[in-house]
């Protein structure tokens, strides 16, 4: 029988007493993730990381809620600079820096180490791909630097490279010269007072001039600028809408099967992408401020994707998203159809990216990377902290689904959420005894993964209609079945 209030009966297994929840992991324990993390999975409930708020969780391992992510240091919470004492003088911010901005960009980090580590990859044979990919990579510090010393004001005249026909500037936006195939072409570039000229031999100039935070804008045909959405609340930060950037898809590596390329936009395109991002902080609050407030505070830039194939844009027959392990803060997306649609993508690919860190942070466990266990949103097995990945970002779209039913007014989209939540919590349930029952959970683990049960029973408190739950168990039931076909022994 299960066991009261526990509507699985999921068994707690007891933490290890004899390791402290504090103390530092085998540094081969962490947890590990694909370079990228795909659709299938969103946002943790408020009992797993806490109040509102940058870098908090909730009790646990974590300290009181509230508490940094990071356990203080001697120079304060996650390194940054001591608080003053009280009595003292509180030591001043400085200024939002547009250089620093530029620099912690989600995708400069990746493409800056893969860069600086092809020059140290040996001396074995390299391919004409090879050296073409490393000339580019190499150049991109030349643009780089060039951008860095706009935004601070530093009049220069010096010369880049563009390769392919487009020279790229970060932040700023794309020039287009020689067109395609024409390899390597130098474009002179002059800096001052905030307007650029580039300057391509038998080319007209192109005189660009710099706009505050992201962008730079100019008559010409030949320049493309940075696109930008506006922030998600009023006074909130612009959020990058990137399509130009040529490292903002991982590059070389493996790519999930169900994660299209990255897209060109035109401008029917990116006035789709602003309509439905006006409507997507509403959509956001009716799961709860803290979601609205989570991407406020997390998301730093969104790829468009191509729409999946078969698909139309911007329609509702398919659709794709995925975050990058190493460019926090990233977001690719296929058109979103609706602003609803795109919450829920936002609560989804957070959670990776949150889950993400978590691991890189310390190791909630020590299972191997062998695809093996079921996963009703998957057709194929998932290997342990994939399945912990999805069941994480899954239990937040059952909270974020329950909480904009009980919110709506119209029966329709109380219906609709209502069936959606009925899924996401039904297919947490079917993963949730994997987890639970894990020898492979650290203590830090361990205690994750009860906060997960603890917030899964709080859902199953205020259960969906009886059809909408009906339909969401037969739909697990007859995944498993499916699945068990085609990879259980024997099956």
């Amino acid at each position: 029988m299960p066991a009261p209030g526990r509507p699985y009966g999921f068994a707690r297994a007891s933490a290890h007493a004899s390791a402290s929840p504090f103390s530092s992991p085998p540094p081969d324990g962490r947890t590990t993730a694909p370079a990228y993390a795909t659709t299938g999975s969103p946002l943790v409930p408020e009992e797993v990381y806490g109040p509102p708020g940058p870098s908090s969780v909730s009790g646990g391992p974590y300290g009181p809620p509230g508490s940094p992510l990071v356990p203080d240091g001697p120079a304060g919470p996650a390194g940054l600079p001591p608080v003053a004492e009280e009595g003292t003088t509180a030591r001043r911010l400085p200024p939002p820096s547009p250089v620093r901005a530029l620099l912690l960009h989600p995708f400069i980090g990746p493409w800056a180490r893969d860069a600086l580590r092809t020059l140290g990859a040996g001396t074995g044979p390299r391919t004409a791909g090879d050296i073409h990919e490393q000339a580019l990579a190499l150049a991109h510090f030349g643009a780089l630097a060039a951008v860095a010393a706009a935004r601070a004001g530093v009049s220069y005249r010096l010369r880049l490279t563009a390769h392919d026909g487009v020279l790229t500037l970060p932040s700023l936006g794309a020039l287009r010269t020689g067109g395609p195939g024409c390899g390597a072409r130098d474009v002179t570039v002059v800096h001052r007072r905030g307007r650029l000229t580039l300057r391509a031999r038998g080319e007209a100039d192109v005189v660009v001039r710099l706009e505050s935070g992201a962008g730079a804008w100019s008559e010409a045909a030949a320049w493309t600028p940075a696109y930008t959405l506006p922030g998600l609340l009023p006074g909130s930060a612009p959020v990058p809408l990137d399509d130009l950037d040529p490292y903002r898809t991982a590059r070389g590596g493996p790519r999930p099967d169900t994660l299209s390329g990255p897209a060109d936009l035109d401008e029917a395109d990116r006035k789709h992408w602003l309509h439905t991002w006006s409507g997507t902080a509403a959509a956001l609050g009716t799961g709860g401020e803290r979601r609205l407030a989570e991407s406020v505070t997390l998301l730093r830039c969104l790829v468009p994707l191509a729409v999946p194939p078969g698909s139309v844009p911007g329609g509702t027959g398919g659709s794709c998203s995925g975050t990058r392990r190493e460019a926090f803060g990233a977001v690719l997306s296929s058109a979103p159809a609706t602003a609803t649609a795109f919450a829920a993508t936002l609560v989804h690919e957070i959670q990776h990216t949150k889950l993400a860190a978590l691991g890189d942070m310390t190791a909630l466990h020590h299972a191997g990377p062998a695809p093996r266990h079921f996963a009703p949103w998957r057709p194929d097995p998932r290997p342990y902290d994939g399945l912990l990945q999805g069941a994480y970002s899954h239990l937040a779209l059952a909270d974020f689904f329950q909480r904009s039913a009980l919110s709506a007014t119209l029966t329709t989209r109380r219906d609709a959420a209502w069936a959606q939540h009925a899924r996401y919590q039904a297919q947490v349930g079917a993963v949730l005894p994997a987890l639970v029952g894990s020898s492979d959970l650290t203590v830090r683990g361990r205690r994750f993964v009860d906060r997960m049960v603890e917030v899964y029973e709080r859902l199953a408190e205020q259960p969906p209609p009886r059809g909408h739950a009906a339909r969401a168990t037969a739909y697990v039931r007859a995944a498993r079945t499916l699945w068990n076909q085609r990879h259980a022994p024997g099956g």
